[in-house]
């Protein structure tokens, strides 16, 4: 290899380095891994080099010494609405802090998956591989995957977690919605909220079907009757639509709880542009997710609060937790639900 005004033309190794750096071998390789022990002023020397030679480590080398590619499956049902754009960017970020590179998978659209692209998945060889989608199950997943344990976000119903399956091995974030719901239903209920509806979300979706026999529960306990179902599909323009029928034909509601946040903006609008009530002294209002959008002015939406970066921090947590231990049984972390009071209800 040549030079040219002292910038080394074709592919660096991490031995150039090194000798340009008066180091080993190793400690290159270690400033390069931000969770090895390296004093900071020889890390930064280290890469200040490395940045000058135009050296990067070879990951299929490093994986091979290893056994770890450092990629990360995400599995998704949406890359463009609100909730899961803005939960795959934290991922990604916070993937990214420990090290790791997203592989990241689309679904069809009744949340299953073509086997033709999780054999391509399996070609990646990825560390681990997140599902948000309950319909690409265990069984499957892991047919297609070598040493990784998959991790699914859960649903379970009533607070109570679901017993682990014996087989496959896979672990799981589990999300109670049971108090943030519980919370909603007290609040509307102080308010005299007799006739509440439930803006359902796709009918495929274990979520909604889970949001929705939460909420019946819910008001069962508290001597409500059920709510009026009506069918939307996590979107702005089913929820209107759905919304104006609800008023129009069924006889309307104290109250919509929409299945996520998106769907109760558009019953706001609907309410609020086309059918002239008062949100919320005629109809209040409530969501779920608390998206990013929630807290605008035009919306200031009472919801069920998901904390993102909890949800988040938790996923890196137990692929890490698994990484660290590959042969023990399922891990699981539980993460509550809270209400976010705004102007939607009062």
């Amino acid at each position: 290899m040549t030079e040219t005004n002292g910038a080394p033309r074709g592919r660096a190794t991490a031995e150039m380095v090194a000798t340009r750096a008066k180091v080993s071998r190793v400690a290159v390789s270690r400033a390069f891994n931000p969770h090895t022990s390296l004093k900071p002023e020889k890390r930064e020397l280290i890469l200040k080099i490395a940045q000058e030679l135009n050296y990067t480590p070879d990951r299929a080398a490093r994986a091979l010494v290893s056994g770890r590619t450092h990629l990360v499956g995400v599995i998704v049902p949406d890359v463009c609405s609100h909730w899961e754009s803005q939960e795959i960017d934290a991922l990604t970020t916070a993937l990214q802090a420990e090290g790791f590179a997203t592989l990241l998978f689309k679904t069809r659209t009744d949340y299953s998956m073509d086997e033709q692209l999780l054999a391509y998945m399996r070609g990646f060889n990825p560390d681990s591989v997140i599902a948000f989608v309950e319909n690409v199950k265990p069984r499957t997943l892991t047919k297609f995957l070598d040493r990784a344990v998959p991790i699914y976000v859960d649903y379970p119903l009533a607070g109570q977690a679901e017993p682990q399956e014996e087989a496959p091995l896979f672990d799981r974030l589990n999300i109670l919605q049971h108090d943030g719901i519980d919370q909603a239903v007290a609040l509307l209920k102080g308010y005299g909220v007799s006739r509440i509806a439930y803006l359902a979300g796709l009918d495929k979706s274990r979520a909604s079907h889970a949001r929705e026999t939460t909420l019946r529960r819910v008001m069962a306990d508290r001597g409500m009757e059920p709510p009026i179902l009506i069918q939307g599909d996590f979107g702005y323009d089913a929820a209107y639509q759905a919304t104006l029928d609800l008023f129009r034909i069924a006889g309307g509601a104290d109250a919509i709880f929409a299945a996520n946040d998106v769907s109760a903006f558009g019953a706001l609008d609907a309410l609020r542009h086309e059918l002239k009530l008062g949100v919320p002294q005629d109809v209040k209002v409530v969501g779920f997710d608390d998206i990013a959008q929630a807290h605008w002015k035009s919306y200031n939406l009472t919801t069920v609060k998901f904390d993102l970066d909890e949800r988040v921090r938790a996923l890196v947590r137990l692929m890490l937790r698994r990484l660290n231990n590959p042969h023990a049984p399922g891990l699981e972390e539980t993460l509550n639900t809270r209400l976010v009071v705004r102007g939607t209800v009062g």
